[in-house]
């Protein structure tokens, strides 16, 4: 048995929680999220608590009971909490700001970058080289701060570049003269 998959979700106040044709159905005060449950996993929804179960013991079966019980709980949280996600960005010049749904970027290369931010993120900007997102579904915000790093990932001899807040990046020592 799963140790995730048996654990229940408990619903927090003001969200709702439908399943209808296998098509779950999360609603709460930042918005709603759906899902596919797959049919080897069946989901029974109480007032307080939501609970999987499997069908039987297939190999389907135990590799998505977990992960759905996981996925789930993530919209759950999404819906009432939400999720944010930080960068910071290290180097000469490097800046950001934000300019309605779009992400402008100075990182150092010939030309701005202008990154159109996805439905549902929405961003802010402190101090210019700290960007906070903030969003329901972690899927894509894990996914927009990931594209964000990738357009200038830290390098390790001076540091310089697009990092998620509180990551350690190792640094390597340059290269010493030789001495003949």
């Amino acid at each position: 048995m799963s140790r995730v998959g048996k654990l229940p979700i408990t619903l927090p106040k003001g969200v709702e929680v439908t399943l209808h044709d296998s098509v779950l159905t999360v609603k709460g005060s930042r918005g709603t999220l759906q899902r596919l449950v797959p049919a080897s996993v069946d989901v029974e929804i109480g007032k307080e608590a939501l609970d999987f179960k499997r069908k039987d013991d297939s190999k389907e079966a135990r590799a998505t009971h977990g992960l759905i019980r996981a996925l789930v709980n993530n919209m759950v949280r999404g819906v009432s909490e939400g999720f944010t996600k930080g960068l910071d960005i290290q180097g000469t010049g490097y800046r950001a700001e934000v300019q309605g749904n779009n992400l402008n970027l100075s990182l150092g290369y010939s030309h701005p970058i202008q990154f159109a931010l996805p439905e549902g993120i929405k961003a802010s900007v402190d101090r210019g080289n700290t960007v906070r997102l903030e969003g329901i579904d972690i899927e894509v915000l894990g996914e927009t701060a990931a594209r964000i790093r990738a357009l200038r990932p830290v390098e390790p001899y001076k540091g310089k570049g697009i990092r998620y807040s509180g990551e350690h990046v190792r640094r390597k020592v340059g290269k010493t003269g030789s001495k003949k």
